[in-house]
């Protein structure tokens, strides 16, 4: 679509709209401000600067890696950013040996390696890193072989009926279904000698489409690298969990980190596994344990028997994060962050490239704006982590450093990651839902000329007719902004553009430019889209008379929690006792009507000096830390955040009141009504708060 389209449909929108947190007599002028900013990015310069830092495998720790933060620091300076590369250490194994022979009924030696292809150059690059998982254990086992499907606890369980005893044997999990990690652990936890995941074709291969180079998915000996950290214990550094890493600072034994995997583990793709798998005996798997492979599934135990070996380099290594700033002129001591890493397992075109490119020309379009006299009221900071891949390395160890001043300072963290075409996935903390919901409602979507709020999303109870309400998704974990929401409280957005297209080169050789721009965003329209989106974001966050926080979502969203824990109580529900909770939800829903009303009523005049809007502001964002506990969760004291979670079993995926819910899943119930007394103190302490800021707004002039 035209950029002169775009406009006039940008207009039309805000002819029936307001912006929240804009006084009447600025509204105007910002309107006209954002329309300018949405014009400017350009998918050409998306396109420059993701093939720059594609060009070579520049995983964390490398020269490569430092490398892309170089290239991307030159261009924020060359832009007029006060930028610097912040530097930490971690630790960052790679593998120094792995081998997967099976020894009975027959040999084979898997090939462990991923073909070069001639259509696409990338694959044949020097200082590519091997197939394996971070963080696995070392060791030399040898084994039967079990089929255990996806490897979750449910999976256990069917063993369990069947007779099969897992312990000693070396597990093959299909990736899916749950994080890998998760898969690992779950396998330790049931006396597991080793674990092997592979990309089963039904899910990551040719059942779903053709195979790279063909088409988009993971052929025969495409690999998943990956991340095994137990990241549900804590993120960051393995050595150093709560404080920074940095050259002389203090650092845990590697035996005595909690979050590195116990057994030995190792991704494999679907053309070793099928020599492995093919030699199982025991009972037929059941019908929802068969993938696309070529023969009978079958669970084993043996008659395979598998050797796996593994070792590695456990040395630390530098992580090199990129901060910008633009200072704000009214209040320089309130920041909006936005985010995206930049290291890959490989060269890393989608994942993190797609979004860190996007964010590049997010940050050229504002500066270009202050070039031409546009000022962000708020300090702006632009960051490009490292390590993410590894286990959120780079940001947490950030966090970790500065988590004082963040505590004071730090108003909203945007973070982006992979993205491609489709529709708009938006996460986060429900105080921002509302302004998410605008934002979207604002800004079309390329192929449609809808705006994002209805494009692409799907219809009310299959009718055709009304979509569904927007909501935000809650934040589990996966990217990089767990340090910042669920260990410093700072609310929290998580963007992307995604669902069509297809994908299956996820953590390969084979996730290049030549995959991106045949299979994903290749015209790059949707990258600058998410250049739009986030711009718009930040200028209005930054410009805002009053930041654009909304507590009736939040109110409703807890009590769609509390309703969803009842019905996974089930049965044994009248063991829940969630009756305090239930009253401080009700006083929260009056305190945030309240100061809707008083919000709405401050934010029609425009009459308050600076100086007395900063101190409301504050009381605002620091909302979020209401929920932040210094007790942390159970089990894991490093997650503090007691609305929002990852699963200690989903990984990626999010626990909603994860205290009482974890609990109420694993029938604990003394422990569930004690993590309900905690919430409603946090529910009680926040609607405190909303107290106090509907005082403060009615005493402005």
């Amino acid at each position: 679509m035209p950029a002169w389209a775009l406009l006039f449909l940008s207009i039309s929108a805000f002819a029936q709209s307001s912006i929240r947190g804009f006084p009447p007599p600025l509204e105007a002028e910002h309107r006209q401000r954002e329309l300018k900013a949405r014009l400017i990015p350009e998918a050409s310069r998306i396109r420059t600067y993701m093939q720059r830092m594609s060009a070579e495998p520049h995983h964390a720790g490398s020269p490569a890696s430092r490398a892309v933060a170089e290239y991307a620091l030159g261009l924020l300076r060359e832009w007029g950013f006060d930028a610097r590369i912040e530097t930490f250490e971690a630790l960052l194994p790679y593998p120094t040996s792995r081998v997967v022979e099976l020894v009975e009924p027959v040999r084979y030696r898997a090939r462990l390696q991923e073909p070069i292809l001639e259509e696409d150059s990338d694959s044949g690059d020097l200082h590519q890193l091997p197939t394996y998982n971070a963080y696995s254990a070392s060791g030399d086992v040898t084994a039967p072989l079990l089929y255990v499907n996806y490897g979750l606890p449910d999976d256990y369980e069917h063993l369990k009926r069947l007779g099969i005893d897992p312990k000693g044997k070396i597990v093959i999990a299909r990736y899916g279904q749950s994080w890998r990690g998760t898969k690992a652990k779950v396998a330790h936890e049931h006396g597991v000698a080793g674990c092997i995941i592979y990309s089963d074709p039904r899910d990551d291969g040719y059942f779903r489409g053709d195979v790279y180079p063909a088409g988009a998915f993971r052929p025969p000996h495409g690999v998943q690298r990956g991340s095994v950290m137990d990241m549900p214990l804590y993120v960051g550094d393995p050595l150093s969990p709560g404080w920074a890493s940095e050259p002389g600072s203090k650092r845990l034994k590697l035996e005595e980190a909690q979050s590195i995997m116990k057994i030995p583990v190792l991704p494999m793709s679907y053309e070793d596994a099928s020599a492995l798998m093919r030699h199982l005996g025991g009972p037929v798997a059941p019908e929802a344990w068969r993938g696309a492979l070529g023969f009978t599934y079958h669970v084993g135990p043996g008659p395979a028997k598998v050797r796996l070996k593994l070792d590695f380099d456990w040395s630390t290594r530098p992580v090199h994060n990129v901060i910008a700033r633009i200072p704000g002129t009214d209040w320089p001591d309130q920041w909006i962050l936005y985010g995206n890493h930049h290291d890959a397992w490989v060269n890393g075109a989608s994942d993190p490239l797609s979004g860190a490119s996007s964010l590049l020309e997010s940050a050229r379009s504002l500066a270009e704006m202050r070039r031409t006299g546009w000022r962000p009221r708020r300090t702006l900071l632009f960051a490009l982590w490292d390590a993410e891949e590894f286990g959120l390395v780079g940001s947490t160890e950030w966090v970790e450093k500065h988590q004082e001043e963040l505590d004071q300072k730090l108003a909203v963290y945007i973070n982006s990651d992979s993205t491609g075409k489709g529709g708009i996935g938006a996460s986060g903390s429900h105080s921002l839902e509302q302004f998410v919901r605008e934002v979207l409602r604002d800004i079309q979507d390329p192929a449609s000329g809808k705006p994002l709020l209805e494009a692409r999303r799907p219809p009310r109870n299959g009718s055709t007719a009304t979509p569904e309400e927007f909501r935000l998704g809650s934040l589990g974990a996966g990217s990089d902004y767990v340090a910042f929401l669920d260990h410093a409280g700072v609310s929290s957005l998580n963007l992307g553009f995604g669902g069509e297209g297809g994908g299956g080169v996820y953590h390969s050789i084979y996730d290049s430019f030549a995959w991106y721009t045949r299979f994903s965003d290749g015209d790059f329209t949707y990258g600058r889209t998410l250049s739009a989106v986030t711009a718009t974001m930040l200028m209005r966050l930054s410009g805002a008379a009053f930041l654009p926080f909304e507590f009736g979502s939040v109110a409703r969203t807890i009590q769609r929690f509390s309703e969803e824990i009842v019905k996974v109580a089930g049965k044994d529900a009248g063991k829940l006792d969630l009756r305090d909770l239930n009253t401080e939800l009700g006083k929260l829903a009056a305190a945030a009507k309240t100061l809707e009303a008083d919000y709405q009523a401050a934010a029609r005049r425009d009459s308050a000096p600076p100086d007395r809007l900063g101190p409301i502001n504050e009381a605002l964002y620091r909302t979020e830390r209401a929920w932040t506990l210094a007790s942390g969760l159970p089990g894991r004291p490093w997650y503090k955040h007691h609305l929002y979670a990852p699963g200690m079993y989903t990984g990626y995926g999010a626990k909603t009141l994860p205290g009482v819910r974890e609990a109420v899943e694993a029938a604990r119930w003394e422990e569930a009504n004690q993590q309900a007394t905690v919430a409603s103190g946090a529910i009680r302490s926040l609607t405190a708060e909303l107290g106090r800021i509907s005082a403060m707004l009615r005493a402005l002039p």
